[in-house]
Parts: structure tokens; sequence; C-alpha cells
């Protein structure tokens, strides 16, 4: 079954609205709308092609240029006050038939998963279309809210983050207490490790781990620095897994040289078991490992490598990677044995609200903040007041990358539809 779903880009709203409405007629339904770099893009679909896909009692979502309302069938408002509830966005069920030949079970089998995953993706988009409408309703009832939101999303913060954080925004505050509110809720969800909490004091075995560039290299250099400050020389050691990239151990050998720290290189889970066998005299044990995509399949053989000898594993994130990019780092390397992460690059990032919302989203412990190359300078526990200024610093009107007024409709109506997300602290 095909729905003849078209897609309209337009410099504005209105513009794509009636392309739309020229091509599929006034009655056409709006499914999705987004602003893109040639302007805004809308996908409808005829009025005909939807109600053959979906039960047309159900909900129905008209689009005006000038305005946008939702209605309900005189049939569906009937079925849901005699039910006291709300009307199903599901098709109706499909009624009991006597059971057809084998082949034809599976023809219609076939296309009744078809059409079921039709339906769900206009649910989706009728979801979000709804919840577009609504959020356009509490701008227009709480604008200091709205403003907050709008410059949470323009610093890199996700819109389910976002949400949820400002769930419970009291409406007569102005707009700086508003935002200082908005602060203090991230500060209570953003999980910290202090002095009393510091792994150079506690010891043990540890594995920096993450994709190629985060910093691998020169942050074990850092913590190891750290710790022959505070137990000297011979309390440390250094362990490479990386005898992939040409240089890699010598590169690690030249800083264990100046902190008088051994190095060792290994290659598999049984090196790695002997060697950490023959330094469990000392304080403490960090383990530089083998840079790589976070999508390389190699990454299981590792983290299984470390996890059957005890290592316990620090994850290194990047505050210039993207949210999306930084999820990715975190879902595939998360596991019981990561005991939180260290956020290198701070000096480098225009903004921190994507790494603390990725850092906060999955409640990994922030043990450290790296801002340069100097060893061990340029490594300190987390500033909370400063990490939190500097990702609620609002962009310059004059950003290209500030959001406009429609922008952050459209980002929430996809966030709330989506979520169910939970909550964060």
């Amino acid at each position: 079954m095909n729905m003849n779903a078209r897609k309209f880009v337009a410099p504005s709203a209105g513009e794509a609205l009636r392309k739309a409405k020229e091509l599929l007629g006034p009655d056409a339904y709006i499914l999705s709308r987004r602003a893109t770099s040639n302007g805004m893009e809308i996908v409808a679909v005829a009025a005909n092609d939807l109600e053959m896909a979906v039960d047309p009692g159900g909900w129905k979502t008209e689009s005006r240029s000038d305005d946008y309302t939702v209605s309900i069938s005189e049939q569906a408002t009937n079925r849901n006050r005699a039910r006291g509830g709300v009307p199903p966005l599901a098709p109706r069920p499909m009624p009991h038939l006597e059971r057809p030949a084998p082949q034809a079970v599976r023809e219609a089998e076939i296309v009744s998963a078809e059409v079921m995953e039709e339906v769900r993706y206009l649910r989706r988009m009728f979801e979000q279309h709804l919840a577009g409408i609504a959020y356009g309703e509490a701008a227009r009832c709480e604008p200091i809210k709205t403003e907050i939101l709008r410059q949470m999303l323009d610093t890199g913060f996700s819109p389910r983050l976002a949400h949820d954080l400002l769930t419970g925004l009291p409406r007569e505050l102005d707009a700086a207490k508003a935002l200082d509110w908005a602060k203090t809720a991230a500060d209570r969800s953003l999980l910290t490790i202090g002095k009393e909490n510091d792994i150079i004091d506690r010891g043990g075995i540890y594995a920096l781990v993450g994709p190629t560039g985060v910093g691998k290299t020169t942050t074990t250099a850092k913590l190891a620095a750290r710790c022959v400050e505070r137990y000297g020389a011979k309390e440390v050691a250094l362990i490479t897994t990386d005898d992939y990239r040409i240089g890699a151990y010598e590169q690690l050998k030249k800083y264990g040289h100046i902190l008088h720290v051994p190095v060792y290189l290994v290659r598999d889970a049984e090196d790695l078991q002997q060697t950490l066998t023959n330094l469990a005299h000392k304080h403490m044990v960090l383990i530089d490992t083998i840079g790589m995509s976070q999508r390389d399949r190699m990454v299981e053989e590792q983290i299984a490598m470390l996890g059957h000898n005890g290592v316990r594993r620090l994850v290194l994130l990047a505050a210039t990677g993207s949210g999306d990019t930084l999820d990715d780092v975190v879902n595939v390397y998360k596991g019981p044995d990561v005991v939180g992460c260290v956020l290198s690059k701070i000096d480098e990032a225009a903004s921190l609200a994507g790494s603390l919302d990725v850092i906060i989203r999955h409640r990994l412990p922030l043990h450290y903040v790296s801002n340069g190359q100097r060893v061990p300078e340029d490594l300190h526990l987390p500033n909370r007041s400063y990490l939190l200024h500097r990702a609620f610093k609002d962009l310059p009107k004059s950003s290209p990358h500030r959001l406009g007024e429609i922008e952050p409709r459209l980002l929430m109506a996809s966030a709330n539809a989506a979520a169910s997300g939970g909550r964060y602290g």
C-alpha cells in the first residue's frame, strides 16, 4: 500500500503550505515541518490518500497557512464521549474472519505488516503535529519559559533534556530568575567527582577508552603525573594496548621516561592479565587503549579484554563533539565497569551544552575536565559553576545558529512526541 506523501521546500512556511495546497488540495494533511538550509520543508499528503490508511473516524488534523487547528470528526467525538477517554490514534481492529488457506494467510500477513508500519508512521506524524500545536499554545501562555527554552536549544541542549529541566518552572519568575532556576535544575542533575572521591587517591586499575582523537594518551599521562606528585613514581605504572598506530607506544614511553614511570605494551587479554598480576603492588595502573571509531567492531573485543581482567573504564568525551555523536560513543562504551567520564577539549568548544547534556542524560559521573596539552597542568576536577555558565551562555543575536520563532516549536514537537523520555535528576 502506497501513500503519496510529497515534500515541499520554500523560503517560508506560508509559501510551502501554499505549494502543498495547490498540488494536493485544500484538505491536505501536513505530516511534518522542519527548517533546513534551503528554507522551510513541509511533508504533506492528500486527504484521500491518508483516509485510505487511517481510520476516518479518528483524529483529523487540518493545516491552514495562517492557523493550525485540530478537529475530531463527529463520529469519533461521540465514541469518545461514550467511553469518557481520548480518541484512539490506532486503526480499528480487524474483524474476525474464518481461517483462509495457508498461501492466503502468508499474503495477508505481508500486506498487514506493511499497512501497520505505515499507520504507525502516520501516528508518529500526527503526534508531532499535535505536540507542535500544544507547544504553540504554551508559548503564548508562558513567554518567559519559551525564551529560556529557546536559549537552551540555541546553546546545544537537546529538546528532551531542556523540556525535562524546565518542567515545574514557576510562571511568576522574570527572565533572569528563570534562567537561574534552569541552571539550578541542571546543577542538581549533573554528577561530578570532587576531591573526596578523586580516583588518584582511591587508586586502582583504570583504562581510558574512547574514539580516535579525543586525547586518551595525553590524559593518561596527565593522570599519571598527578599520581606521581602525590604518591611517587614507584607507585604508578602505564600500559598501552595500542600497537596499531605508528609511534603510539613511543609517545607513551616518552611520557613515562619524563615521569620515571615504567611503560608496558600488551597485545591480548592473556598478556594484559600477566602484566597486571606483576603490577598488583602498584597504587595506580593506567591503561591507554587503542583509538578507534565507536562503530568499529573491535570495540567489543577491547571491552571484553578489559572486562575479563577487572579493569575499570573511564570514557573520554570531546567537548567539541556533537550531541548525537557523543550519545553514540556512550552507548557503545557503556557497561557496569564504566565508572564515569573525562571531558576533554573544553578550551576548543564554543559551547559545553551538548556535552554536558549527554553526561546528564546518561548519568555519567564527571571525574575530570581537560583544557589543553600541558602535562599535568591542563587537567582539573570539574568546576560545576564554570561548566554550567559556559553551557547556558546565550548566542549573540547575529549568530547564524540562533533559532528563529518557528524552529523551537518544531524541535519541541518532535521531542514531545518521542517522549516519554524520563527525568534526569
